[in-house]
């Protein structure tokens, strides 16, 4: 008799720089999920608990596939779940070579390159700004001749704003081209981005606010299960998310345009199941999808969202992966906030002053310092990490806004420049 996938382990794949690892393990135990943990370096436990973990080449999706399903041949899996835009990828390839349900990989992979989705969102007459792509190779200024002003240039396969840079002259584009070229000839990024690293992808800027919807598709149908306002500007030169506050105060149509506008994006790019993260700008001609990406929402950022009766959003995921999602998943509570810290500047980590004052403030849940002191730290562009994360909650979007600015106020991070 066929095993139940209810009854089967779950793959989960996640690269050793995610900050969710604990909350996706805490949503397996909470579920009574077995689960094996697959990652890009050897793990810590793999010897006291054998059978539990994978190491996977992250680089080589052939090479990962192959070693999953070498791994699954005495043990089936119920479901594979990658927690990021790489880790997706291999997990929905991994998938189809065992048959088990998930998304296209094709569309995964389109989802998780700006340029391929670019192309396929404008082939189906979604607002796209517009795009043209360099090589590397060729002189900045060569490049800068061509474009309109202002753009917004980028790699093709980074997240988080990493690399990011808007240009308004020729001057600025020239200096912008130059630091991605620079940051994509980092070995690590060269291997995991292939022919993809040697692309930067320029963009008409589109002026206008943003927001961020997290989503779920079953069998085609979106379930909006939150929308995000970002009440900073985000105008560059660099873009720097900084806060995530929910339930959106844009009007009732206005979400409605907003939530319609990435089904049709999901739906252009052949995504159908699991977890869905966009970002949308919101211009005087339209509503732009800037991403829609095959993931949840990435951070901590989740620990502000519960579902139901509780659930937390990595189980609503592991148990949409298993095929078992509750009937009801409307958000809980009032309204809630995240603000991720943005390093500063350069230099060496030396202390966070203010935590507890923070913690302090009305309306702020906790507040979690994600890197040590002693530890060098990069600001973006180039950088690809924050210094923590502050979780509000409150009556209204205002109060939480509100009380995530005093919070950060009572910080003093100190971060010593002359040690580089």
């Amino acid at each position: 008799m066929q095993a139940d996938v209810r009854d089967l382990p779950i793959l989960l794949i996640i690269p050793t720089t995610t900050y969710n690892t604990g909350d996706f393990m805490a949503a397996a135990s909470r579920l009574g999920v077995d689960v094996i943990v697959a990652s890009d370096k050897q793990q810590v436990l793999e010897k006291l608990v054998p059978g539990k973990t994978l190491t996977l080449p992250f680089n080589d999706v052939d090479g990962a596939v192959e070693t999953i399903v070498r791994f699954c041949e005495p043990q089936p899996l119920g479901a594979i779940v990658g927690v990021d835009d790489h880790s997706v990828i291999l997990a929905a390839c991994a998938s189809k070579a065992l048959g088990i349900g998930h998304n296209d990989p094709e569309a995964v992979q389109v989802a998780g390159n700006k340029l391929l989705l670019r192309r396929k969102l404008a082939a189906a007459g979604l607002p796209t700004p517009a795009v043209s792509v360099f090589d590397t190779a060729l002189d900045a200024g060569v490049a800068a001749a061509g474009v309109t002003y202002p753009c917004v240039l980028k790699p093709t396969f980074l997240a988080a704003s990493r690399g990011v840079i808007r240009a308004d002259n020729e001057a600025q584009f020239i200096a912008a081209f130059q630091r991605i070229v620079q940051l994509l000839a980092d070995p690590a990024l060269s291997r995991r981005g292939g022919d993809a690293a040697r692309q930067i992808l320029v963009e008409e800027y589109i002026p206008g606010d943003e927001v961020a919807v997290e989503g779920l598709l079953r069998s085609g149908e979106l379930s909006v299960l939150a929308m995000f306002d970002k009440p900073d500007p985000l105008e560059g030169p660099f873009f720097a998310e900084t806060m995530y506050v929910t339930p959106s105060r844009l009007d009732g149509e206005r979400q409605a345009d907003v939530e319609r506008m990435v089904a049709l994006g999901a739906a252009a790019l052949g995504l159908s199941e699991g977890p869905v993260h966009a970002e949308l700008r919101l211009a005087a001609n339209g509503i732009y999808p800037l991403e829609i990406a095959a993931r949840s929402i990435g951070g901590l950022c989740s620990r502000i969202l519960r579902f139901g009766a509780g659930l937390s959003l990595e189980e609503l995921v592991l148990s949409h992966a298993i095929g078992s999602p509750p009937q009801r998943i409307e958000r809980q509570g009032a309204a809630a906030g995240v603000m991720m810290l943005p390093v500063p500047r350069a230099g060496v980590l030396r202390r966070v002053e203010g935590v507890e004052a923070a913690r302090l403030t009305p309306g702020i849940e906790d507040v979690v310092m994600t890197i040590p002191r002693g530890e060098v730290v990069v600001p973006l562009p180039e950088g690809d990490r924050y210094l923590g994360f502050m979780f509000a909650a409150a009556q209204t979007p205002i109060e939480v806004e509100m009380a995530l600015r005093r919070a950060y106020r009572q910080l003093d991070i100190v971060i010593d420049s002359e040690e580089l």
